[in-house]
């Protein structure tokens, strides 16, 4: 099993364990394999997963603008990183758009 929690301390640092968890919980069965462990951003289907199941039905954010900004968002954050695991990338979601409280 990968280490989760300390790919998302790379790029937050004060991440909380418990709220890592509650991610890997989220994503389940998602994370057996590696290519559906991680998210591709130049993939514009695989963003639009993202926003149908995480950024809309987990994280309840109701306008294309709120969805596009928090990728946006992401995206530069983990700009240069070539393998974005799917736990990170939703914690970093989460982060930004203050929902951590969803998960821990």
């Amino acid at each position: 099993m990968a280490d989760w929690a300390a790919d998302v301390k790379k790029y937050a640092p004060k991440a909380d364990d418990k709220v890592i968890a509650g991610i890997v919980r989220h994503c389940g069965i998602a994370l057996q394999k590696a290519d559906s462990s991680l998210v591709s951003f130049s993939d514009q289907a695989e963003l639009d997963r993202v926003k149908k199941g995480f950024l809309t039905k987990k994280l309840a954010l109701a306008t294309e603008q709120e969805k596009d900004a928090a990728l946006a968002a992401v995206g530069a954050k983990l700009k240069g990183v070539s393998r974005k695991n799917r736990v990170t990338v939703y914690y970093l979601l989460a982060e930004h758009t203050g929902k951590l409280g969803l998960f821990g």
